[in-house]
């Protein structure tokens, strides 16, 4: 299936807000539309660095802001989009086929990645050109 930026959406995490603060929890194939098979963030980004810069052929991700804020650009080859994050309790949903730069980071800027599957060099396009190219 070809998947455009119109099927990557912001998802609502649950919250729970009580006098001693917020808890937002995921669950696979529930609040998150996949099973999560791996977790990982990034943080202590550098003014003006950028993350992403690639595409999946495969594997679904969310991408949270769990601390501070920070913009994603997606593109599916033929239109593109620009989302800001900065809500622990949004998520963005990306589908395979989709290129994702994330940049604009706040002091304190954290990316908290959930994914689909597990990780595989083979699943990714890393050069633009050649990702153009084959979607």
């Amino acid at each position: 299936m070809k998947y455009t930026i119109d099927d990557c959406t912001i998802i609502d995490i649950p919250k729970k807000h009580s006098d001693r603060g917020s808890l937002s929890l995921v669950e696979s194939n529930n609040s998150i539309p996949f099973e999560i098979k791996r977790v990982y963030f990034t943080y202590d980004i550098p003014s003006g660095a950028e993350r992403g810069g690639h595409a999946h052929k495969e594997l679904f991700q969310i991408i949270i802001a769990a601390s501070g804020s920070f913009s994603i650009t997606i593109d599916d080859g033929q239109n593109t989009r620009d989302i800001f994050l900065n809500n622990p309790s949004k998520g963005l949903l990306i589908t395979p086929g989709i290129w994702r730069e994330i940049k604009n980071f706040s002091s304190g800027g954290t990316v908290l990645v959930m994914a689909s599957e597990l990780y595989n060099e083979d699943d990714y396009y890393r050069n633009y050109d050649t990702f153009k190219e084959l979607v």
